[in-house]
């Protein structure tokens, strides 16, 4: 019979035979050492005092180590003293001590141990388990449940119950039964503790997913802005190329009978200014969207602040702007970074800061240029704004673009302040001035 042919209920029996040997059966006394709490965790940290947090980290090791002397006094006090009670009572002991290192291993040694305690250790009338083992078995299937998985409680249980229905069945001398206590609150406890362990996976999965999320979210946003800037960037040098074209294949007209040599080198000159344009279009197309328009105006430059002024004080944020240092041309990927920096803080401000002012500083210095966008605390009720959020992001994204460096911080007072330089190369005629 083939894999194919099998039936489900076969496949299911054998997927559950499986499981069942993974969990309980394979490398079951395998060394695996309990690890103490975090010190940095959600508990500890809370602790008073340093010395309290260093030993509050065997807390779990304690509580294990207690559960088996509180069954070892169990096996005294059922024996009324006797020596014998006491000794069949180590080995209950000693099983729950064992799930620090070998969890399942304690749990096959706790179910083998019950019934020869049992019948040995000659305590009273409870059948299957003695008063000592019951405590032990239970706390071990509660202490393995803990430190292994869902499945693995299931299949505890189930052995357990075959157990007890075995040793009522075959193994009984009258006495009265005690399964159905152990199999009915072994049930309840272990039934607790896997809804405890999902959901503590299930949050960990969640968050992980999360972090997933908003990473992938900050680089989709970093790419967005990114294909912007190519985009803008491309109309500011397709402009300059398109120029440099043009003034290669008007220059030879310009001048009457000019020199072969010349008309070659502009020839030339055109031919590579229209190529790096072909290529430059080639490139950017891979980045654009399909419904994306070029503009039909060109990219706007920091002589159309006022226009942005104008705009931002119709719609309700009373804006000031004070340049110093001497007004010069900059590049004009510069300054259209400059204007989309500005207008993006402006509009945070519009969003996030109802009823405040704002004030834009441009500083012309010899090695580049300074900007500052402030706006002060907001007067009004802050409304959700649906925006994505990312506007800071798209202004460092063009800071770093040009090799400046950027803040974005609250103030002290309430509002909000975005720094930046962008560093401009001084011109020849800059130098000599």
């Amino acid at each position: 019979m083939t894999e194919k042919t099998r039936s489900p209920e076969y496949r299911l029996a054998q997927g559950a035979l499986s499981g069942l040997r993974q969990d309980l059966f394979h490398d079951a006394f395998a060394y695996r050492p309990l690890a103490p709490l975090r010190g940095d965790g959600p508990l500890v940290r809370r602790l008073p005092g340093e010395r309290i947090r260093t030993l509050a980290v065997w807390l779990p090791h304690g509580v294990v180590l207690f559960t088996a002397f509180c069954t070892l006094l169990v096996a005294g006090g059922s024996g009324a003293g006797d020596f014998g009670s006491l000794l069949f009572g180590l080995v209950p002991a000693g099983a729950v001590a064992m799930t620090l290192i070998r969890p399942v291993g304690a749990w096959w040694v706790s179910l083998a141990s019950t019934p020869f305690v049992g019948v040995l250790g000659g305590f009273g009338d409870d059948w299957p388990w003695t008063p000592a083992g019951f405590v032990s078995h239970f706390a071990v299937m509660v202490l393995v449940a803990l430190r292994t998985r869902p499945r693995t409680a299931g299949w505890m249980w189930v052995i357990t119950a075959g157990y007890t229905a075995f040793s009522d069945t075959v193994l009984s001398r009258g006495y009265s039964s005690n399964a159905a206590a152990m199999l009915f609150g072994s049930a309840v406890a272990l039934l607790a503790v896997s809804m405890i362990l999902t959901r503590r996976e299930a949050k960990q999965e969640v968050a992980a997913q999360q972090t997933v999320t908003a990473v992938e979210r900050d680089r989709r946003t970093l790419l967005e802005e990114r294909t912007t800037i190519a985009r803008e960037l491309h109309d500011v040098v397709a402009h300059h190329m398109s120029v440099v074209a043009i003034q290669a294949e008007a220059a030879p007209y310009r001048v009457e009978n000019p020199p072969e040599e010349l008309e070659r080198a502009f020839a030339t000159i055109r031919e590579n200014a229209v190529a790096a344009l072909t290529e430059l279009r080639r490139i950017l197309g891979v980045v654009r969207a399909e419904d994306y328009e070029a503009p039909d105006a060109p990219q706007p430059v920091l002589s159309d602040l006022d226009n942005l002024v104008a705009n931002v004080r119709d719609a309700g944020l009373e804006t000031e702007k004070t340049v110093t240092g001497a007004v010069r041309e900059l590049p004009q990927g510069v300054e259209l970074s400059a204007y989309r920096i500005i207008q993006e803080a402006l509009s945070n401000a519009l969003r996030h800061a109802p009823g405040s002012t704002a004030r834009i500083e441009i500083s012309y210095v010899l090695g580049g240029l300074g900007l500052r966008v402030v706006n002060t605390a907001p007067q009004g009720l802050v409304k959700p704004s649906p925006g994505a959020g990312h506007g800071i992001t798209g202004m460092r994204e063009r800071v770093t673009m040009l090799n400046g460096e950027m803040t974005a911080e609250p103030t002290e007072e309430g509002g909000y302040e975005v720094t930046a330089f962008i560093p401009v190369a001084a011109t020849t005629s800059q130098e000599m001035s």
